[in-house]
């Protein structure tokens, strides 16, 4: 019996799983749909997304003292176009599966490969859409410019350059998105929290950092993605595939992480934030 199996039926005893009475019934591993733009189907693929128009605050108004600020911070945070810290931020920005597997190995100790920690690396593949998609009921309502288009400046991913043009700032679903990460791979690794969080703060701080989006965009993504996080806890199916990700981190089944490149890139983000 896989691991993923023995572990899906061990959840189902101990929670009283409808429908999961048997290992051979689900594996957390299995193939997922794929919905699409380089997606596969979240957890709660069969809800409706949280509405998030309804607990994230507006966003500042134009002239506004919070728009000041924002914009002070933007402006500030352009002196570090060109450094080593705008090419990670670059790199947070990739979030195609294998690269985005790799943005917490560091904090985490271990690397996270489909091979090797197949519920682990599901897990952020699926759960990824369930945090994304929660900002887009605000961001459709809102539909607040990004920075760039207000300062004229660059931003690290040009490539994305159009797209992101009709694609609104607030609130920001790469933090959402990593926010969220940082708080489920906290829970599966608590020891390491403190790391975790500190990385899940500095990925939505790269945000900033490619001209993309406002600080208050990135608090905003923040608060959904916890608030994703939050409704997962009642999913079955997530509860079962943290068990399997938790065994993989315990037996450290991800292999070691490359210890220079962490370094450097604690480097990196202590010189950025």
């Amino acid at each position: 019996m896989s691991l993923s199996r023995r572990w899906v039926l061990w959840v189902s005893i101990l929670f009283g799983v409808s429908g999961l009475t048997s290992a051979d019934e689900i594996d957390v591993t299995a193939p997922v749909a794929d919905i699409g733009h380089g997606l596969v189907q979240g957890y709660q693929h069969d809800q409706e997304p949280m509405n998030s128009v309804v607990f994230v605050p507006i966003p500042p108004e134009k002239g506004s003292k919070l728009q000041a600020a924002d914009e002070a911070i933007s402006q500030d945070i352009m002196k570090l176009r060109g450094s080593a810290r705008w090419d990670l931020a670059a790199q947070d920005a990739i979030l195609t599966f294998p690269e985005a597997a790799g943005i917490f190995q560091c904090s985490l100790g271990m690397k996270i490969t489909e091979e090797r920690t197949p519920a682990l690396y599901r897990l952020l593949q699926r759960s990824l859409t369930d945090f994304g998609l929660a900002t887009y009921p605000a961001k459709n309502a809102y539909q607040r410019p990004r920075p760039f288009l207000i300062n004229g400046e660059d931003i690290c991913t040009p490539g994305e350059l159009e797209l992101l043009k009709t694609d609104g700032s607030y609130p920001s679903g790469h933090s959402a998105i990593g926010w969220g990460w940082a708080l489920v791979l906290s829970q599966l690794a608590p020891e390491r929290a403190e790391r975790i969080l500190a990385r899940g703060r500095a990925y939505a701080q790269s945000r900033i950092v490619c001209n993309v989006h406002w600080k208050s965009d990135t608090e905003a993504g923040m608060s959904v993605g916890s608030a994703t996080f939050a409704r997962l806890q009642n999913n079955a199916l997530f509860q079962a595939t943290m068990a399997v990700a938790r065994e993989e981190i315990s037996q450290k089944l991800g292999g070691d992480i490359n210890e220079n490149a962490c370094k450097a890139e604690n480097v990196v983000l202590a010189s950025g934030n």
